[in-house]
């Protein structure tokens, strides 16, 4: 996909998921109750996301790496 179409395709694809979602959980854009139910969970997956890599490169000997190349 190019550039040109990320922006458009992601509006359209946030509305679709948007709607589908209003259909299966009756919740609105705006559902305070949503959001903080969401927000922990998506800086929970992030935070793991980061520590599982991070923590592997921080056991790895600098020199060793270097030389793998």
């Amino acid at each position: 996909m190019k550039k040109r179409f990320s922006v458009p395709a992601g509006l359209l694809l946030g509305w679709a998921a948007e709607r589908g979602l209003h259909a299966i959980f009756e919740t609105s854009g705006t559902d305070l109750g949503a959001y903080l139910l969401i927000l922990p969970a998506l800086l929970a997956v992030t935070l793991a996301a980061a520590f599982i890599p991070a923590n592997r490169a921080a056991r790895t000997d600098p020199t060793r790496a270097l030389r793998y190349e």
